[in-house]
């Protein structure tokens, strides 16, 4: 397995501490504050590791963001066991630092079982990841508009691989249409382990969600004036998948406004069956 992977996969496998009481650390990547998608992805980790039937896997979760993680500093999760019923198993969990609560997060458990099924169709006229821009090309393109303190973060290798079907430049980027469409896909060969490959995929859900809203304002996040933190996060998981085949991130933002903007998205296979939805609110206050 490429060692970025791996890291990614450790930084997943909480230490147990105490009954329903997990250590986390963050990785030592220069950032000012603990990454969101972290922060979801070790939450599930503790709430699955209270769930002790493995055949029952997480069907939807929705967490707060309350307070920036300090990344050189552990983060411990409490997991509350609110019930465990014939069906559902339902539990909530707190991160914190410094003694208070940095996030919450409720997670509901399910027996896999069959039932009606629809879907909506996956987006039509998509272009497949292989004929999609890699990051280190389109990094290239304005490789001397990075500021310097950025440029060892976007150049070290990534444990989730992307390839934006609808590409802006980051650092100057020209009002468009708030929607977005990208590939991502692990780096590496993923275990079959259904828990495992939901709390990657829910790492990489608050990757490019945020943007989306930011997309018709031409601003972004490395702009000075530009204030942008997530409040909420939202994922429902639809059916089994594995995050080492190409999946389609469809996401679209319906409305921003109140300092706040409001994203969706939408996972599909190459083959079009949806795979799980996320939703997220966050703060883009505008300073002048």
């Amino acid at each position: 397995m490429k060692e970025e992977l791996k890291d990614l996969l450790d930084l997943l496998d909480l230490e147990q501490i105490e009954v329903n009481m997990f250590r986390g650390v963050s990785p030592a990547e220069g950032w000012q504050r603990v990454y969101g998608g972290q922060v979801i992805g070790q939450a599930l980790v503790a709430a699955s590791r209270t769930v002790e039937d493995v055949s029952r896997v997480a069907h939807s979760l929705h967490g707060y963001f309350l307070r920036p993680g300090d990344t050189t500093i552990p983060i411990l999760y409490s997991v509350d066991r609110i019930r465990d019923g014939g069906s559902f198993n339902t539990r909530r969990v707190v991160a914190v630092q410094k003694g208070q609560a940095i996030f919450s997060m409720s997670v509901s458990f399910q027996v896999m079982e069959q039932g009606l099924h629809h879907q909506i169709d996956m987006p039509a006229n998509i272009k497949p990841p292989e004929e999609c821009a890699t990051e280190a090309e389109l990094r290239e393109a304005y490789i001397d508009q990075i500021p310097d303190e950025f440029k060892s973060n976007f150049e070290r290798p990534r444990p989730i691989e992307m390839r934006f079907v609808d590409p802006i430049n980051d650092f100057n980027p020209e009002p468009t249409t708030p929607y977005q469409h990208v590939w991502i896909k692990a780096a590496d060969t993923m275990p079959e382990d259904v828990r495992l490959n939901q709390c990657l995929l829910a790492y990489a859900s608050d990757m490019t969600l945020l943007d989306t809203c930011c997309r018709p304002h031409g601003v972004g996040w490395s702009n000075e004036n530009f204030q942008v933190a997530s409040l909420d996060h939202s994922m429902w998981f639809h059916r089994p998948f594995k995050t080492d085949d190409w999946l389609l991130y469809a996401q679209d933002s319906p409305y921003s406004g109140g300092a706040r903007g409001f994203n969706r998205g939408s996972f599909y296979t190459q083959e079009g069956k949806l795979i799980a939805s996320a939703t997220q609110e966050g703060l883009i206050r505008l300073h002048s």
